[in-house]
């Protein structure tokens, strides 16, 4: 319903924002919990944001209408399309959960040793689950974690994958041995480019920081270390872009012991 007053008219939101149709299609696609949502005025009967408000009833949020300024200040990217999500904190999983969704045979989960820009993050997160990981493992503290910006940059992945939040990187991979991983950490320095390197089987693929790579202590727990090869000079891959094509090698690799269909189609 539309606000009493401009007191009614959410200065800041509690919670963490979703933004765009697409975002919010998502959000209630997967179950994620909403607060309430913020329309903008005149956009109900938008053709393609009115199912959406109708779910989002359905489903037992509230809907409020404000003014369009409204989003427009609340946007992270000015791309709101008339509808903000107001949500809870978002769902980290425990690393036993990760562990529990990667079953028995092959699997593959990103452990990110404090990547700290967002649009690197999401971006990793979207490879992920596109090459069917088990999951993502992010550091507690001095890394990127979930926001509207991941929301928007792995194209709503967050939603569909579990992420793990840890206070100790190099702790959380003595638990992913424990549980059969090989530990492959990416690295420009490696001998052993990753054509060569023994990607197939359970895989926990570390990638290091934007600007210090794999920390020391981490380094010392991995198993072995890989690379992309490079033809051309310019410099190498940033994270976000080395760990989508290492994540499609371990597919790859991989592709007659996974039990789930790999799709024939083809995503931009």
């Amino acid at each position: 319903g539309r606000p009493r007053g401009r007191d009614a008219l959410p200065g800041r939101l509690a919670g963490s924002v979703i933004e765009g149709r697409r975002a919010a299609a998502e959000a209630l696609r997967s179950g994620f919990p909403v607060k309430r949502a913020l329309v903008a005025e005149g956009a109900g009967g938008d053709a393609a944001l009115a199912p959406i408000i109708a779910d989002l009833r359905a489903a037992g949020a509230r809907v409020q209408t404000v003014p369009r300024s409204q989003l427009d200040a609340l946007s992270a990217h000015g791309a709101h399309q008339g509808i903000v999500l107001e949500t809870g904190s978002f769902p980290y999983a425990d690393l036993a959960d990760v562990i529990a969704r990667a079953g028995d045979g092959p699997a593959l989960v990103l452990v990110l040793d404090h990547v700290t820009d967002a649009g690197n993050f999401g971006a990793i997160v979207r490879s992920a689950e596109v090459v069917g990981a088990a999951g993502v493992v992010i550091a507690s503290k001095r890394a990127a974690e979930v926001t509207v910006a991941t929301y928007k940059t792995s194209a709503g992945a967050v939603m569909h994958l579990p992420i793990s939040q840890v206070p100790n990187i190099a702790r959380a991979l003595d638990d992913l041995k424990d549980a059969g991983f090989w530990v492959c950490g990416a690295s420009e320095h490696a001998e052993q480019v990753c054509w060569d390197a023994p990607l197939a089987g359970r895989l926990a693929l570390v990638m290091g920081s934007e600007g210090e790579g794999i920390s020391r202590l981490v380094l010392e727990k991995c198993d072995f270390l890989t690379k992309l090869p490079q033809r051309g000079l310019t410099e190498s891959l940033n994270v976000a872009q080395a760990a989508t094509a290492l994540a499609f090698e371990w597919m790859r690799r991989n592709r007659d012991a996974l039990t789930a269909p790999v799709s024939d189609r083809v995503g931009v």
